[in-house]
């Protein structure tokens, strides 16, 4: 696979990124959340942009944002690149929004350079990721891939008991008459000025038809590429400028509860106490320890720790906490959870405290295509970028691509290994670097 020549122009990309960016509430940094006038704003804003570059534009039932780029081989298959454009609160302006970014000039180049390709290749904006808003993530691809099937929407709710569909409708999406992306006078009308409010002209233009039929479900991917930020320190460390991701880990989040004795501090012998939090104090010592034995890429985490009755002066009689543990490969993942949750139940039955573990989630790790990951190494080797083959700790949508087809991604450093923050920030050029990758990976997916 040989990358195309020349460079890609990074320009346009990083114009690009900073107007996504203007789409924000106030507040530090950039905050867009699923269903919001920002959101909305910027989703429009994006389909004016794609219509204006030559792709073919339309939105799904959800609000996920497709732009084409139609092939000259009859096919039903698309090789879709992008990312999510939501964020967390006060987030950064490159986490999801990068990929998008990415995706929108990279098409753009190869259709300016080269014309329409052999196979037809698609950006996708998808509508959430990050479940900063409602209990639930992923709901972009998770409704492009099967994972939900729109009853979520029905009783799921945001801190202000605003329902899923609620929110959907008062964006005109829905089983409800709504936005036609595919609707040019609107497209045409849409305002892009970045102030976070969509247009009336545009919302009106892309209301005109309606389109509660068009299901956001696809089974005509052919493979799936996504570009993003590392959101973390290790190409930073490694000097690395890219980084080829072996799998996305896979994560066991459990709630654990230990049951003691509350009784009084002054009173109650050493001897004769049953302390949960020292029991938990214990057991978390046990995590660490067990962590830093099975070593890389494994990661155990308690990020909430609660204590009951929690006085002063009042032994512990329970406490909760969370873990959060992460690996590439199941089998080591499934081993080391039912390993160290034996372990916390021996400690506490030495102690002679109770022991209940709810599992909150699991999510199975997911490899990224041999083939891809292949063909990004060679890439890399070409344009004589540094890269490093790693694993990913976060999850992204492409994980939800991974089962179902040929899926890959591609990282750029994060300075000081910082996301979810208004401080976020990765070098224009890095950015240009992932930007080169995606776009001849993209080339030799749908030109060779």
């Amino acid at each position: 696979m040989k990358p195309p020549v020349p460079q890609v122009p990074a320009g346009e990309m990083l114009k690009l990124l900073d107007e996504l960016a203007a789409y924000s509430a106030p507040g530090p940094g950039v905050t867009r959340l699923l269903y919001t006038p920002e959101w909305q704003g910027v989703q429009l804003f994006l389909q004016e942009r794609m219509a204006g570059l030559g792709l073919e534009v339309r939105m799904d039932q959800v609000g996920n944002i497709y732009g084409t780029l139609a092939g000259s081989q009859v096919s039903d298959k698309v090789i879709l690149t992008g990312s999510h454009i939501d964020t967390v609160v006060n987030g950064g302006r490159y986490d999801g929004a990068y990929g998008v970014a990415a995706a929108v000039t990279a098409l753009h180049y190869l259709l300016e350079t080269f014309g329409p390709p052999l196979r037809t290749l698609e950006v996708v904006s998808f509508c959430e990721e990050e479940g900063s808003r409602f209990p639930l993530t992923f709901w972009g691809s998770g409704n492009v891939t099967g994972l939900y099937n729109g009853k979520e929407c029905i009783d799921c709710a945001d801190a202000d008991g605003i329902t899923l569909a609620a929110a959907m409708a008062a964006c005109g999406l829905g089983e409800s008459e709504g936005l036609a992306a595919e609707a040019a006078a609107g497209l045409e009308q849409s305002g892009g000025s970045g102030s976070g409010e969509p247009e009336a002209g545009a919302t009106a233009g892309l209301q005109e038809s309606c389109w509660h039929s068009n299901s956001p479900v696809r089974s005509d991917i052919a493979a799936y590429v996504e570009l993003h930020i590392e959101q973390g320190i290790i190409l930073e460390r490694t000097s690395r400028r890219i980084g080829v991701v072996q799998a996305i880990a896979g994560q066991r989040r459990y709630l654990v509860k230990v049951g003691g004795t509350a009784n009084h501090a002054g009173t109650t012998p050493m001897g004769l106490r049953q302390d949960a939090l020292a029991g938990s104090a214990e057991m978390l010592l046990a995590l660490e320890r067990s962590a830093l034995a099975e070593g890389d890429p494994l990661v155990a985490t308690t990020g909430r720790l609660e204590v009951y009755p929690g006085t002063s002066n009042v032994i512990p009689g329970e406490v909760q906490f969370t873990l959060d543990i992460r690996h590439s490969e199941a089998g080591v993942l499934e081993r080391f959870c039912a390993a160290i949750l034996a372990e916390f139940a021996e400690l506490g039955r030495r102690r002679g405290l109770t022991l209940e573990v709810q599992t909150l989630l699991e999510t199975a790790p997911a490899p990224m295509d041999q083939e891809l990951r292949t063909a990004l190494e060679e890439i890399c080797l070409q344009q004589e970028k540094p890269y490093l083959s790693m694993v990913s700790g976060a999850g992204h949508d492409a994980q939800l691509f991974a089962p179902r087809c040929p899926s890959a991604m591609i990282f750029v450093p994060s300075q000081g290994g910082i996301s979810h923050s208004p401080v976020e920030y990765t070098s224009p050029e890095d950015l240009a670097a992932g930007l080169e990758v995606l776009t001849a990976i993209l080339y030799g997916l749908a030109y060779e």
